[in-house]
């Protein structure tokens, strides 16, 4: 087996136990839903709306699944309960596609990206958003990239604590000034520290704070106008961080942060302990912003680039029949 095979054979383990929970759970319902009938009909496409609205999939997204599903068995005239495994997985799978945002296929950047490529990480306390930093730091840097992180999350002395320990954990340089410093500070001077050392990657972590959207608004926005002096297109990624396992309350997060700043990737984390990995398709669908990363685990390696199509196989890869 070469190289190559190897780390995806073990990309997908990862996946598919990432999401044992969630299918657990999602495909158990299907059963006791489907129990006594032989063909997909009214009273199994309410109840599959009632499981698929359970599993944090959303209601709009939920609506527009049952929609194309009506579709089909209207066509179709007669489907067999047996076969709505594969009815939903490709019905989920087309809708997913259509949010027309490319999958990553490493952990590497945009082709002609600017030098150094900056990101900035946003997200509410508690949505393991400076693991998330480490990790993608630690994978930037196997990628053969120098990254630098910046301690902009000045509010609460574990936050510059936590990042670190990451930055000792993944082997890169930080810049921070402690608890209480400025945030747009610190983040000037880790974005002009990184022009000097020719870094290739800046990581800015942010105060997790949503309680008041205006402040969070200004102050995301004062730490983009002091990163733009330095570079003056930055930051060139967004990063929103939610946390999986809180379902609807993650898509409720995404719409606050959308609304205060310009979000243009996501990741979603702790899908491994969790049955909510429904809100994936969800997210995907209701904000068109690209889900970049999935967190499937507390190893190093489990912060996976993310990919639809290997997404909806593994959620649909299941020996249980339906």
């Amino acid at each position: 087996m070469g190289i190559f095979s190897f780390f995806s054979k073990q990309k997908k383990e990862s996946l598919d136990q990432g999401l044992a929970k969630t299918k657990e759970s999602f495909f158990s319902k299907i059963t006791k839903a489907i129990v006594g009938k032989s063909t997909v009909d009214a009273d199994v496409l309410d109840n599959l709306e009632e499981i698929l609205i359970s599993s944090d999939v959303g209601v709009s997204t939920t609506l527009k699944i049952i929609e194309r599903i009506e579709t089909r068995v209207a066509r179709d005239k007669y489907l067999s309960t047996a076969d709505l495994n594969q009815i939903l997985k490709d019905e989920v799978g087309a809708l997913m596609a259509e949010n027309n945002n490319k999958d990553g296929i490493d952990f590497s950047l945009p082709e002609n990206s600017p030098k150094p490529y900056v990101i900035m990480v946003v997200g509410v306390n508690g949505v393991g958003k400076t693991t998330t930093i480490g990790k993608l730091a630690y994978q930037y840097k196997k990628a053969g990239k120098s990254v630098l992180l910046g301690a902009a999350d000045t509010f609460r002395a574990a936050a510059v604590d936590q990042i670190e320990i990451w930055s000792k954990r993944a082997d890169v340089e930080l810049i921070q000034q402690g608890m209480g410093a400025d945030p747009a500070s610190v983040a000037f001077d880790t974005v002009k520290a990184a022009v000097a050392r020719n870094s290739d990657i800046v990581i800015i972590d942010t105060a997790g704070r949503l309680h008041n959207k205006i402040n969070l608004m200004n102050e995301l926005t004062k730490i983009k106008k002091v990163m733009q002096k330095v570079v003056p297109d930055a930051p060139h990624e967004i990063l929103l961080v939610l946390d999986a396992s809180t379902g609807q309350n993650a898509i409720e997060q995404c719409r606050q942060f959308t609304a205060a700043t310009e979000v243009n990737a996501l990741a979603l984390t702790k899908l491994d302990g969790t049955a909510k990995g429904g809100v994936v398709i969800g997210i995907s669908n209701e904000f068109k912003i690209p889900v970049k990363y999935i967190g499937v685990g507390e190893k190093m390696d489990d912060l996976q680039v993310f990919n639809k199509a290997e997404f909806v196989d593994s959620l649909f890869n299941t020996s249980e029949k339906v």
